[in-house]
C-alpha cells in the first residue's frame, strides 16, 4: 500500500512542519462546529470540510512524515475489534447509564429523510461514509493525533525528535484523553478506542496501521448505521 506522500511530489508549502499537521485539524473541527450550531448547514459543512481536509492534506503532503504501511493487516483487525468496541460499548452505555443517554431534544440527521430525492440522499451518504469517514477523515487525524500530537508530547522543542510510535505513557493517555474531549458525549467510549489504537502504534510503529485500523473502523460504523438506521451513531 502506498500514500500521497509517496506517490506525488514533494512539493514544500511557506509553512512550519507542525503548522501543516494542525491546519487540516482546525478545518476540521471548525467546519464541524458550524454544521453542529447551524442545523441547517450540516449537509453544506460536512462536504465542505471533506473537500478542504483532502486539498489541504494533498497540499500539505510535503511537510509529513513518510508513512510506513508495515502491519497493515493487524491494522484492519484491530479496527474490526474497534468497531464492536464502539457500538458494544456504547449501546450500553446508553441503555443503563443515563448521563450518556442521547439527548432526546436533539434529533440525529437521517439522511434518508432530509433530501428532496433518492439519489441526493445517496450522494450524501457516499460522501459522508465513503470519502469522509472511513478517507479523509482516518488519514487526517491519525496524521494529527498520533504522528503529529503524540511526538510533540515526547519532544516539545521538536516533533520530530521523537520517533513514531516511540512509547510515552504521557503520550499514551494525553491523546487518547484529548481525543475523546473533541468526542463530546462519547469521551468514555472514544477513550477506549483511542487507547486501542495507540496500543496498535506503539506495537507496531506504524501509522499506515492506525489509518488502516481506523478506516475500517468507520467503514463498518457506516454500514452499522445504515443497516440499523441508528442516526445516532453518525
Amino acid at each position: 500500500m502506498r500514500v500521497l506522500s509517496e506517490d506525488l511530489p514533494q512539493t514544500r508549502l511557506p509553512v512550519r512542519d507542525d503548522v501543516a499537521y494542525i491546519l487540516p485539524m482546525v478545518a476540521f473541527l471548525a467546519l464541524t462546529q458550524i454544521g453542529v450550531t447551524w442545523p441547517g448547514l450540516y449537509v453544506a459543512s460536512y462536504v465542505a470540510k471533506t473537500i478542504v481536509v483532502a486539498v489541504m492534506l494533498v497540499m500539505l503532503r510535503g511537510a509529513y512524515t513518510r508513512i510506513s504501511w508495515k502491519f497493515w493487516w493487524l491494522g484492519a483487525i484491530v479496527g474490526v475489534i474497534g468497531v464492536v468496541q464502539w457500538v458494544g460499548m456504547q449501546l450500553w452505555l446508553q441503555e443503563h447509564v443515563k448521563f450518556f443517554a442521547p439527548d432526546p431534544s436533539v434529533a440525529p440527521f437521517d439522511p434518508s429523510h432530509a433530501f428532496s430525492s433518492p439519489a441526493a440522499s445517496s450522494a450524501f451518504i457516499v460522501v459522508r461514509w465513503i470519502l469522509g469517514a472511513s478517507m479523509v477523515v482516518p488519514l487526517m487525524e491519525e496524521l494529527f493525533w498520533r504522528d503529529y500530537l503524540w511526538r510533540q508530547i515526547i519532544a516539545p522543542s521538536n516533533f520530530k525528535l521523537a520517533t513514531i510510535g516511540e512509547w510515552s505513557a504521557a503520550a499514551f493517555f494525553l491523546v487518547a484523553g484529548m481525543f475523546a474531549f473533541v468526542h463530546g458525549n462519547w469521551w468514555l467510549t472514544s477513550i477506549v478506542w483511542a487507547m486501542l489504537i495507540g496500543g496498535l502504534l506503539v506495537y507496531t510503529r506504524s501509522i499506515g496501521a492506525c489509518i488502516v485500523a481506523h478506516a475500517v473502523t468507520n467503514f463498518l460504523l457506516g454500514a452499522y448505521v445504515l443497516w440499523a438506521r441508528d442516526w445516532g451513531f453518525w
